[in-house]
């Protein structure tokens, strides 16, 4: 059996964005309507602990990431994550599980907020996780 290949920008679950739905207590509507979680806020956890809280995060098909706040953990530095890292999300307690360690993500390529939206420092991000899931996958 082929293990499924590692897509950086692309969530493994979308199902797992969608909270239970009560119009009432919806955190956003997308255009489409549907009614979905905003994860931002929400506490992230490597797979040997804790490394901060989201930031931002993008929903695009093909294309989505969740930017990460690590705090005083590396210095107040900002990391951008594929949405291919994060296994699963607890809506209850506000988690985002990903599968790296907090050493793979401390090592990942440094997040500038005026180019992390290229073409250019997404492949680089994109290569960084790609490389990490082959060499070391969970």
């Amino acid at each position: 059996m082929q293990p499924t290949p590692f897509t950086p920008w692309s969530w493994r679950d979308p199902s797992s964005l969608a909270g239970t739905y009560d119009p009432a207590a919806a955190d956003s509507v997308e255009e489409g309507g549907r009614t979905g979680v905003d994860l931002v806020g929400y506490k992230v956890e490597a797979t040997d602990g804790h490394i901060g809280s989201i930031d931002q995060a993008s929903y695009d098909v093909g294309s989505a990431f969740l930017v990460v706040d690590t705090g005083p953990w590396i210095f107040g530095r900002k990391v951008l994550l594929p949405a291919g890292t994060v296994q699963t999300v607890d809506h209850t307690e506000r988690k985002v599980y990903v599968d790296r360690t907090k050493e793979q993500i401390k090592s990942s390529p440094e997040y500038d907020k005026e180019t992390f939206e290229t073409p250019e420092y997404r492949e680089k991000v994109g290569d960084y996780y790609t490389g990490s899931y082959r060499d070391y996958p969970h």
